[in-house]
């Protein structure tokens, strides 16, 4: 069975591809409104260089700072956590030198951080820009785990 979609962000759309291209076509437009020599030719390249500089942004920020949550797990960045070891995203404090989920050093800028406490004890932290939704995403996950962890604790 396919992994269902809780939460998810992607970091930046591909429509910021458009802003180089639209700068120079009002570049040009600009021109032709002045009277003057308009320089197509000129502001084709422009957009093109433009479009060309911002793809690798796009592509890093897509990659770096998207996040998603299924019910297979919480995927941040490079970094992939299973939804068996989240534990609790509730009342959990996050400890001086806490480990930042997807590789970075620090919680990306205007991104608002949550602790999450895995299944083993270590508390790490997630990040997102709309934390709540996070928050109520992986508090499904973790009441799943819930469940199994009583079933276990009665056997015994």
């Amino acid at each position: 069975m396919a992994a269902r979609t809780l939460y998810s962000e992607a970091g930046v759309g591909w429509s910021a591809l458009v802003w180089g291209p639209l700068f120079a076509l009002l570049g040009a437009l600009a021109e032709l409104a002045t009277g003057g020599p308009t320089h197509v030719v000129g502001w084709v390249l422009i957009g093109l260089a433009l479009c060309g500089l911002t793809l690798p942004w796009v592509y890093a920020r897509r990659r770096f700072l998207s996040l998603e949550v299924t019910t297979e797990g919480l995927r941040q960045g490079r970094e992939t956590v299973a939804a068996e070891r989240i534990a609790s995203v509730t009342d959990v404090g996050a400890p001086v030198g806490t480990r930042v989920l997807g590789g970075g050093w620090s919680v990306p800028r205007k991104y608002d951080e949550l602790p999450v406490e895995l299944t083993d004890g270590t508390v790490v932290l997630a990040w997102a820009r709309d934390v709540e939704a996070l928050k109520t995403a992986l508090a499904e996950l973790a009441a799943k785990n819930r469940p199994e962890e009583q079933a276990d604790d009665s056997r015994n």
